[in-house]
């Protein structure tokens, strides 16, 4: 469209004084000839249907709507606490998704996102940035519409992640600085003509937080018989933000009075950014507990949804996994023993003003996949972690329900 047919479009006239020029197109979309006599001219169509496209594109939404149709709903297991304490603590059990872990429900979110919105296209690859349990999660659903994945990821991602990865069909691709990962992913989606699925921007919004067997509502009338059925926590951790976004507005649609707390492990900027309320902070290295953590504030992270944040030290998060295989005889990832840290600490304020209620965390994955990290001694000492002294707080806190300073 030329400069005069755009003006004359937007009611301008193509001459000084109004004048109509021979050529130019006026609002009603005539067109003039030479010497004045108006004309109709043609509609501008462009049309790109695609019905090959079309058909793959509604075979592949149905698969993934499918999954979701068959998985049962994740449980939610107690923790064992004394009774006279008047309070329940709860995990959200992740880790029975067909692909192991809470990433399932991103991954499966952000498919339906990029097919829907036309960004995944037959044969040509999703490349997704992540330390491990989404790629492993994107890989399953790659596999299941037929297209390639590629996982950008950390060199010191753990072998079983990436092993899980290459069994769901997925290809590892590693960087040895974890703050490359966006700039990579991206230039890899640019050379192969791939969608970057992005987690880290799209996973607040890839998800209806208003419900629709969401992880918030699912928490919620899972405590429907319970004596507490409106929790007065939920502790939630942060990798890229949208799990904590979900719960935090759904709880604020549904007018609940619970309150959000995000537990954020060694190594990760979130809390520095949320205590300062500075969008650019940063961390210098990246996290060791796996899932968990970043090294700026991601989009998807929403601090104003949320009410509390806690710094949890890394030899706190495994003290705390180790001490839930002990209470209830699971294994989890460290993810876990950082929302269980910072659960413990806030049933220990409860109990120390004598309010009765309960607390909802998160068991994100399962533990098989951190065997060398968070249950290897020999791995705890090259990191020069000692659990001991917070392992020792765990156990005096179960016992009597005071915190220790």
């Amino acid at each position: 469209m030329s400069t005069t047919e755009h003006s004359a479009q937007n009611g301008s006239p193509a001459t000084p004084g109004g004048t109509v020029t021979p050529g130019s197109t006026i609002p009603s979309g005539r067109a003039v000839a030479p010497g004045g006599t108006v004309t109709a001219t043609a509609t501008v169509d462009v049309d790109r249907s695609d019905p090959a496209y079309r058909a793959w594109l509604k075979e592949a939404v149905r698969k993934v709507q499918a999954d979701a149709n068959r998985s049962a709903d994740t449980h939610l297991l107690r923790f064992p606490l004394p009774e006279h304490w008047g309070i329940d603590l709860y995990l959200k059990d992740e880790s029975t998704h067909p692909t192991g872990s809470l990433k399932h429900r991103l991954a499966r979110s952000l498919f339906l996102y990029g097919l829907c919105n036309g960004w995944i296209r037959p044969d040509r690859p999703v490349i997704e940035a992540s330390s491990g349990s989404t790629a492993v999660s994107e890989a399953y659903f790659a596999k299941l519409i037929g297209v390639p994945f590629i996982a950008v990821m950390p060199r010191t991602t753990s072998s079983e992640k990436c092993r899980l990865i290459e069994f769901h069909g997925g290809r590892c691709h590693f960087v040895d600085d974890s703050r490359t990962l966006y700039e990579e992913s991206a230039a890899l989606a640019e050379r192969t003509g791939g969608h970057y699925m992005d987690q880290f921007t799209y996973a607040e919004r890839a998800t209806d937080w208003r419900g629709n067997n969401n992880i918030a509502e699912s928490i919620y009338q899972q405590l429907r018989l319970e004596r507490y059925p409106e929790p007065t926590w939920i502790v939630a951790t942060a990798g890229t933000g949208g799990t904590s976004a979900t719960i935090a507005r759904y709880v604020h649609y549904m007018q609940h009075d619970t309150r959000i707390c995000v537990a954020d492990p060694e190594n990760s900027c979130f809390f520095d950014g949320w205590t300062h309320h500075d969008p650019h902070a940063t961390a210098d290295c990246g996290s060791r507990i796996e899932g968990i953590g970043r090294p700026r504030m991601e989009p998807s992270f929403v601090p104003g949804a949320v009410d509390r944040m806690m710094k949890v030290p890394d030899a706190a998060s495994v003290a705390a996994v180790r001490a839930l295989e002990t209470a209830i005889g699971r294994k989890a990832g460290g993810s876990t023993g950082t929302g269980l840290w910072s659960a413990f600490k806030i049933v220990a304020e409860m109990v120390a003003h004598g309010r009765t209620g309960s607390v909802v965390t998160l068991l994100c994955d399962p533990g098989d996949r951190y065997l060398d990290k968070y249950y290897s001694d020999d791995w705890l000492a090259a990191q020069g972690l000692d659990i001991a002294p917070y392992t020792a707080a765990i156990e005096s806190f179960l016992a009597t329900g005071a915190w220790p300073e």
